[in-house]
């Protein structure tokens, strides 16, 4: 595990310049550091030793010196690999080595090869080829930049600050989406000119051209098998998973939360240590159900409770680790939690990516709690769906919104924060970018597949690698501490996508298969437990006259009457501090933009 960061592109003192950008991410890497610089190439390395601790040290070179690599990540398989390329020769006992042997056998086609999570650059000094590639969830970062003949990559944006051909700018046209998705849900970035290479997706820099090109798709072939044998093999397949996530030459603890994902990985794994966070108010503080099933195990479980003060203190340290702006409530907890674990070990399991891929959500019940409503003519329900909408959005007015409306007109994934119509009226910036925009790309890939099928394509592009796992290795990185997901493994999605619609969600509960899976081994009433998410108190503390002060201060700055109509956030905030109505998501998610529009624009 470690932070990458190069370029192409001739630069006085490029030794300096390149030392300048691992430095700048040194927190994914603490342990070491590693340079090449050739001609107008230059790659860095800064590291955190897992595998190999003496011989894996980067860059890596392949024994005859034309091969050079910077990687970040792990290759599970790489023992495995390794026997396939038993005729070369291999110098080390690090997971690296198998990327530069594996490029030579196997060519652009390696990433096909590999299970685990990367993002890495390899350069090919004969043929003057940087090859790059991002494992198939986007589960490890990866970042370019082109300007005036130089092209930059990095594990994260920061990185870039300290190259002189970096422009830093603030591409405004995405706002209106943050406000929807509450993340960046795009390949472009807040940086003009930044692009992230998306999950799946190789890049080639060569004669000062830059090709993509997509190596995994998402693809649910569905089968109708026996339920008794799905739910074994969905047993076997994440036993094997978790204990391919195991391999380390350096301890591995794990998260634990309340519900079923850490339960399942922990009561699998049984590592030696467990690491939980809650807060100090008794409704959102479940870490007693994380105690149970450590003490059933017999395993550690380490707590923290979360005040107040250190959430809000800690908050602008968190949005300039994300680099652009989020506004989920629980990455602040992730990173109290990632503090946690570092002090202990250097490795942790964590529970992302079981909902996304096994039909987790409570929105996806609606496939088959509401199937009835389906079965009213669409005009019929267009029609009423009209008329709601001049109506207050309240529960049951959203449902038939929703249910009046194609799924492709209205779902954007289960985070949604604002709506087109809501963002139009509050942002000063012309919205050139529309929510289908982004999302067409991924309904047209799966046009005539069921619903639910849609929803999870749409969660698992948007939500889970666009967020859920950017702020996963934001948050453990930001302390020196690599996390490992066993969910989101692909011989795992092999087994999950091909699931049917009932084996997902029923009226009575969801990831249905998946349960059975899990209590096989888990040895309290964990897999039962309904979907929560992870429980923030944010909503009551900025009712409280600290938080709320701190608010109006960034409602009333002047990045926020550049782009918002002031009066509109004030008025919405104030209505949640009277009780009148639950926008604790809206006001968050605004003040989030704020003040990481602040810490890097304006600081």
């Amino acid at each position: 595990m470690c932070g990458i960061a190069g370029f192409v592109g001739k630069e006085k003192n490029m030794k300096k310049v390149l030392k300048g950008m691992t430095d700048r991410i040194k927190h994914r890497g603490p342990d070491a550091e590693g340079f090449f610089v050739r001609g107008n190439v230059a790659l860095g390395q800064r590291r955190l030793s897992i595998i190999d601790i003496e011989g894996g040290k980067q860059p890596m070179f392949s024994k005859d010196g034309n091969l050079v690599v910077v990687f970040n990540g792990e290759i599970y398989n790489y023992k495995e690999l390794k026997k396939e390329l038993k005729e070369y020769p291999f110098q080390t006992d690090s997971d690296t080595e198998v990327l530069l042997y594996g490029y030579e056998k196997w060519g652009t086609d390696l990433p096909n090869h590999l299970r685990g999570m990367f993002a890495f650059a390899l350069y090919d000094i004969k043929e003057k080829t940087l090859f790059c590639a991002r494992d198939p969830f986007g589960i490890k970062p990866f970042y370019y930049y082109e300007n005036e003949g130089s092209f930059l990559f990095a594990s994260e944006i920061k990185a870039f600050l300290d190259h002189p051909k970096f422009e830093k700018k603030f591409n405004e046209k995405l706002l209106p989406a943050y406000l929807s998705f509450s993340f960046t849900p795009t390949t472009e970035t807040f940086f003009e000119g930044v692009k992230r290479l998306d999950a799946g997706c190789t890049l080639i820099y060569q004669d000062g051209e830059v090709k993509i090109n997509r190596y995994y798709e998402l693809k649910f072939p569905i089968e109708k098998k026996d339920y008794k044998k799905t739910v074994k093999k969905i047993s076997e397949v994440m036993e094997d998973s978790v204990n391919h996530h195991m391999i380390s030459d350096v301890e591995v603890g794990s998260f634990l939360s309340s519900g079923i994902d850490s339960s399942y990985i922990v009561s699998l794994a049984k590592p030696d240590k467990t690491y939980t966070v809650g807060y100090d108010i008794p409704r959102y503080n479940e870490s007693d159900y994380a105690k149970d099933l450590a003490d059933k195990l017999e395993i550690t479980n380490k707590q923290k409770k979360i005040t107040k003060e250190e959430y809000m203190q800690t908050l602008d340290k968190v949005l300039y680790h994300m680099d652009e702006p989020a506004s989920d409530p629980a990455i602040v907890a992730l990173y109290f939690v990632s503090k946690l674990a570092s002090e202990d070990v250097k490795v942790v399991l964590s529970g992302e990516g079981a909902d996304e891929f096994f039909g987790g959500y409570n929105s996806y019940r609606e496939e088959v709690d509401y199937s009835f409503y389906n079965k009213i003519p669409y005009f019929i329900r267009h029609a009423i769906a009209k008329f709601c909408t001049l109506l207050p959005p309240i529960r049951g007015i959203n449902f038939l919104v929703r249910r009046g409306m194609t799924l492709e007109e209205n779902y954007i994934g289960v985070n949604k924060v604002w709506t087109e119509k809501e963002v139009k009226k509050l942002v000063k910036v012309p919205m050139t970018l529309t929510n289908q925009d982004i999302t067409k790309p991924i309904y047209d890939e799966f046009k005539g597949e069921n619903n639910l099928v849609k929803m999870q394509a749409i969660d698992i592009h948007f939500w889970l690698m666009k967020d859920i796992l950017q702020k996963a290795d934001r948050m453990t990185m930001a302390n020196s501490l690599e996390g490992r997901v066993p969910f989101v493994d692909k011989e795992v999605f092999k087994i999950a996508a091909s699931l049917p619609l009932e084996y997902k969600v029923t009226k009575e509960n969801t990831k249905v298969a998946l349960r059975d899976a899990a209590k096989k081994v888990i040895p309290t009433k964990a897999y039962k437990k309904k979907k929560l998410g992870f429980p923030v108190p944010i909503r009551d503390w900025m009712k409280e006259e600290d938080v709320y002060q701190t608010i109006v201060k960034a409602f009333t700055s002047k990045t926020a009457t550049k782009y918002f109509d002031t009066k509109k956030l004030l008025k919405l905030l104030e209505e949640h501090k009277r009780g009148k109505k639950d926008n604790y998501r809206k006001v968050w998610n605004v003040f989030c933009f704020i003040r990481w529009y602040q810490i890097f624009f304006e600081a």
